[in-house]
């Protein structure tokens, strides 16, 4: 059976990076959030104009009205992860069941993996991370953040420190990208061979 490593990390700490070498060294990725991307070009605009009138247009979601329409609005919030969440556990299933011959080893990318339980759905999860002051840096030179929208997003993710204790594995991303590279291959050397333990639907 498939080992499924989760990956996750606070926002600027480096994960979308990290997925990449994973990529690279030839592992099998699952992005949460490009698959919440084509579901709103695909299958979620029907379910989320229902709920939401006015956030669709020419047959996708308009991410900008959608966030007008549920930010500040915690019940709106929950509504709209009704919907989403289930059809995003769909596409990650498929990835799964599609990855599960080729591949011993498979990397679910989640960037809220704590924050909603999906680490009982990994063996094993790594957390990528990075001294606070360089966060803070990376975040702010992003086009169009302000240090209250950095603020903003923190409030809404696990701590660092936290996830850093709930982490089987921990990628230091603070250096150069050789150094992320040599852990990402240390982690995957230490997993070579190791049996997945979580069964996913569909599996047998």
């Amino acid at each position: 059976m498939t080992f499924v490593l989760g990956l996750t990390g606070s926002i600027g700490m480096g994960k979308s990076a990290t997925a990449d070498i994973f990529r690279r060294l030839g592992v099998p990725v699952h992005d949460a959030d490009a698959a919440v991307h084509a579901l709103y070009a695909g299958r979620a605009p029907p379910l989320i104009e229902e709920a939401f009138p006015g956030t669709v247009a020419n047959g996708a979601v308009d991410r900008a009205k959608l966030g007008a329409a549920v930010l500040g609005h915690p019940e709106r919030m929950k509504r709209l992860e009704a919907i989403v969440h289930p059809l995003v556990r769909e596409e990650e299933e498929a990835f799964l069941r599609r990855v599960a011959r080729p591949a011993s080893l498979a990397v679910l990318d989640i960037p809220l993996l704590f924050e909603t339980g999906a680490e009982a759905r990994c063996d094993a999860v790594l957390v990528v991370s990075a001294p606070a002051d360089v966060q803070r840096e990376r975040v702010l030179r992003r086009p169009g953040m302000t240090e209250e929208k950095f603020k903003a997003i923190l409030a809404k993710q696990m701590p660092d420190a936290e996830k850093r204790a709930r982490a089987h594995f921990i990628l230091d991303t603070s250096r150069d990208f050789g150094a992320a590279g040599a852990q990402a291959r240390s982690i995957l050397a230490c997993l070579a061979g190791r049996p997945g333990r979580v069964r996913h639907r569909g599996q047998v």
